[in-house]
């Protein structure tokens, strides 16, 4: 998985993901894990428009459906 820096300038803007919505300090007593579920804003699903997978490592500049910030 990339670095959350990278993430915020090289992934869709579409691409959504429960952490995005979770507003409250990071527990290192907490394990994460909820972030690997993906969806598409654009379809709500775990697909793109293209029909292929919504994360993380596939939503990056040079696929079709792809939108900058």
């Amino acid at each position: 998985m990339s670095t959350p820096t990278e993430s915020r300038t090289l992934v869709c803007r579409r691409l959504r993901w429960k952490g995005m919505f979770v507003d409250v300090p990071h527990d290192p007593t907490v394990p994460s894990g909820n972030d690997i579920y993906c969806w598409c804003s654009q379809t709500m699903t775990c697909l793109g428009p293209d029909g292929k997978v919504a994360d993380r490592d596939n939503c990056r500049p040079g696929r079709g459906c792809h939108e900058t910030f």
